[in-house]
């Protein structure tokens, strides 16, 4: 198992190891009432390090890659209050495929508890290669993030994981099975998870996810009462259907 030290050396984001800024996702705004879209949000300094706040907006989308509509003022990360980033971050989880469920605190007094984030790289691994790899602590954070919030509104279920690392060869079983995945897929980096909620729609989950403006967001509808699920990924942001 890969330990943070490694972790930072293979040139991954650990902003919330040791020193950290917050917010770490999305931008802090005041709870009531929220400021206007472009009003300037500012980052506060927890230890040592400094982090710039992400941009209003994500670049423009190309027309092969139209951006979507937003979601519901409800479900906008970006009206989110400082408190809300500062208390300790429980994630739960489900892995459909291994059967494990957790409840993990892995994040409280601006540190990651190591052990902890340990746990969820585990919980996090290819279950079918069987292997285990650092995660993107970044990745994480909007994880946490968005079931922190929809929490909010009493929806506490658990987040379901149905893939989070995959080792090159699983990769390549997915695409030869037919299975949506690119062949450069920041899944093989730990950087990337597809997830859904017990009964709350793809569009929904899919647009609170994008509101924290950290990544790409894939949109994968499916008959059934789960709606489909949601890929997140810490890489360029972009949106997509699959």
């Amino acid at each position: 198992m890969a330990s943070r030290r490694e972790f930072l050396q293979h040139g991954l984001c650990l902003s919330t190891l040791g020193a950290l800024t917050v917010p770490l996702i999305g931008c802090a705004a005041p709870a009531s009432p929220p400021p206007p879209a472009s009003a300037a949000k500012p980052a506060v300094a927890v230890r040592t390090a400094s982090r710039t706040a992400p941009p209003a907006r994500a670049p423009a989308q190309s027309a092969g890659n139209a951006e979507m509509a937003p979601p519901p003022d409800i479900f906008d990360a970006q009206a989110l209050d400082m408190d809300f980033w500062l208390k300790p971050r429980m994630l739960s989880v489900i892995r459909p495929q291994s059967g494990e469920k957790a409840r993990v605190l892995y994040w409280r007094d601006g540190e990651v508890i190591d052990s902890a984030y340990q746990e969820l790289c585990h919980i996090m691994r290819d279950v079918v290669g069987k292997e285990t790899a650092p995660i993107d602590p970044k990745l994480f954070e909007t994880l946490w993030g968005t079931q922190a919030f929809l929490a909010r509104y009493g929806m506490e279920q658990p987040l379901e994981v149905l893939s989070g690392y995959r080792t090159a060869k699983s990769n390549g079983k997915l695409i030869e099975q037919g299975v949506p995945a690119a062949r450069q897929s920041l899944h093989i980096e730990g950087k990337a998870a597809d997830i859904r909620i017990a009964n709350l729609n793809a569009e929904v989950l899919g647009g609170l996810v994008r509101s924290f403006r950290q990544g790409g967001v894939g949109f994968y509808y499916r008959e059934g009462p789960r709606g489909g699920w949601i890929h997140a990924d810490t890489g360029l942001k972009r949106t997509w259907k699959g």
